[in-house]
């Protein structure tokens, strides 16, 4: 098992790029099934979910190459409909290759999807959906026996709950059905637009992606398009979040500023200095942060619940109270336990946990059980005094390329043992 040895109260400096979106490639990874020939995706981020995702493809007999952020993937040979059980498992995301098999080979068989244990993510909405779009599933004995005898027919689909999985499931799954699908409650994200962006240059007509209505209309077939994925907000934040805790100053290269527009208010009402333009962001943090006052995580363009962790961790050493409020998923204050291992002060309560600002934290062994969780330790360590050593970074590893590398070239003392 690897680890992570931090040594904090080292300044940072410098500039970085920021990898892909995790968060976009998986998706888009999964669409490569519908088109012809051989897609070209730039900016992929080599990742352990990534490599799951790939792993799922080739079992289907997709020919997948990578060369560094390079894939070069072509769903041509694709000769099952079937995803095992060992696959499946390694992320929760793989449930959208789901929509995928179902609209390329007319059936699909898997399991439950796996992933961080950050509280209930049910994939009844895309079951749901996917129904509606003729679509017959049974669930037994742990797996999900779809076929579409019929074929998928366009939809009217309601989402009671904006939710960014269900949406790409369906997005995905309603390229080639026949007729018109509408997506009602649609999440908003910047990976949904990515991923529309992608399968509209396959030939796709897809309206209205980045709104609460989407609409799709079916077709025949796609071909193959050459992609890049977007900046990933999320690494961008933890970044940040970085330089925060450290009282330092970074550039931070290859994003889009409007991605992170909930993000830099709460930065600069903390103190934090931040200055964008031409994709590049010049951020620059006070000695010891203020307060962030009041942090709920939302659907986007609300706050995100992926952001929500490591700038709590940032928050710990604020002079004052800020309190956060976490509203999709339960249990995402699970790494609080080992903050306060390192000195921090925190209550929770239900969705809630209030932060009191301490004068600074201290090393500790701490122990990661998710992934942006282990992200929280990472910034809270590079803050506190002395040296951290940080287990379970195989969750980091699920959404941060080489982290590690890019804190020590910023000049932080971290390094994978």
């Amino acid at each position: 098992m690897s680890r992570l040895l931090v040594t904090g109260r080292q300044k940072l400096s410098g500039e970085t790029y920021v990898q892909g979106a995790k968060n976009s490639a998986l998706p888009i990874l999964a669409a490569t099934i519908l088109s012809k020939g051989e897609n070209v995706i730039y900016n992929c981020p080599q990742l352990t979910d990534v490599e799951a995702s790939l792993g799922i493809l080739r079992y289907l007999g997709c020919d997948v190459r990578r060369s560094n952020s390079t894939l070069l993937i072509s769903a041509d040979g694709i000769c099952r409909s079937d995803i095992p059980h060992e696959l499946m498992r390694k992320t929760r995301s793989s449930i959208v290759f789901l929509g995928a098999v179902l609209a390329r080979t007319g059936r699909a068989k898997l399991t439950f999807p796996g992933g961080c244990e950050i509280g209930p993510r049910p994939i009844d909405l895309h079951l749901k959906a996917l129904r509606e779009l003729g679509a017959v599933i049974k669930e037994k004995h742990g797996y999900l026996d779809c076929s579409a005898p019929n074929g998928l027919v366009g939809a009217k689909v309601t989402l009671s709950f904006p939710s960014v999985g269900a949406t790409e499931d369906i997005m995905i799954a309603a390229c080639l059905a026949s007729g018109t699908t509408t997506i009602i409650n649609a999440a908003r994200e910047p990976e949904i637009v990515d991923l529309a962006d992608y399968l509209n240059e396959c030939g796709a007509k897809i309206y209205g992606a980045g709104e609460g209505v989407i609409v799709i209309d079916g077709c025949d077939s796609l071909e193959c398009a050459h992609h890049t994925i977007i900046p990933d907000r999320i690494v961008a934040a933890t970044l940040m979040a970085c330089a925060a805790a450290t009282g330092s100053q970074i550039t931070l290269k290859g994003i889009i500023s409007s991605h992170l527009a909930s993000i830099i208010p709460v930065f600069e009402d903390a103190g934090c200095k931040i200055r964008c333009r031409d994709g590049c962001m010049k951020f620059s943090a006070p000695s010891r942060l203020y307060s962030m006052k009041t942090v709920r995580t939302m659907p986007y363009p609300g706050f995100p619940t992926d952001a929500q962790a490591p700038m709590l961790a940032a928050a710990c050493t604020a002079e004052g109270t800020s309190v956060f409020v976490e509203n999709i998923f339960e249990n995402r204050y699970r790494h609080i336990s080992e903050l306060v291992r390192m000195g921090a002060n925190v209550k929770t309560e239900g969705r809630v946990a209030v932060v009191e600002g301490v004068s600074s934290l201290y090393g500790a062994s701490v122990e990661a059980t998710d992934l942006r969780g282990a992200a929280a330790l990472v910034v809270a360590s590079l803050g506190a005094d002395g040296s951290s050593d940080i287990s379970g970074v195989k969750y980091l590893e699920r959404g941060y390329e080489n982290l590690e590398v890019t804190l020590s070239e910023l000049g932080a003392e971290i390094k994978k043992i």
